[in-house]
Parts: structure tokens; sequence; C-alpha cells
């Protein structure tokens, strides 16, 4: 008897293989003397024939995210001041020149 995982790797190889009809290959499995159960699996479609041949064990996995969580920094952004002055300097409204003054009629 073939080996099962080495005849579905072979299978998985070869596109001609991938690509005949369910009848052919399970011909082609019985002349490799293939397991019962790959053969009734390609002939019927049903997966389960191999987890009799491989047992079945039901796996579970936690989800968690991988992800870092998003923290704010404080440096990044600039010091608002109440009298407006973004750096600091005490000069106002991050030093904008004064506004010159309206023309007088």
């Amino acid at each position: 008897m073939s080996d099962t995982i080495e005849l579905l790797e072979a299978i998985g190889r070869d596109a001609s293989l991938r690509h005949i009809s369910a009848e052919d290959l399970a011909g082609l499995l019985r002349q490799v003397q293939a397991s019962e159960a790959l053969t009734k699996t390609v002939v019927s479609g049903d997966r389960s024939w191999l987890s009799e041949e491989f047992g079945s064990i039901l796996m579970h996995t936690t989800h968690i995210s991988q992800i870092p969580a998003h923290e704010d920094d404080e440096d990044d952004e600039p010091d608002h001041d109440d009298d407006g002055d973004e750096d600091g300097d005490g000069k106002g409204h991050d030093d904008e020149p004064p506004c010159p003054p309206a023309e007088q009629p």
C-alpha cells in the first residue's frame, strides 16, 4: 500500500492529476494500491474517509489581537496655553507679527 500523504503530494504537484475526473483518478489510485480511505475520498468527495485514516483532532485557537494599543504621546502635540502661545515664549500667538494699524480716512 502506498503512503497516502505521498500520494496527495504527488497529486498536488502534477496538474494533470489535479484536473482529471474523479473516476480516472480513483482508477490510478487503485493501480498504485492507495489506501481505501483515499480512494473513497476521491470517488465520493467526502473528506471524512481521510479522517478515519488520519484521525480527527479538533484544533482550537484563542483569538488575540497582535496589534499594539494606540497611546497618545503628549510630546507629539504643541503646548496650548491660555494666551495662544504654542511655543511657550510668552509672546502670544506663536510670534505672529503685529498687525499694521488701520489707515485713517
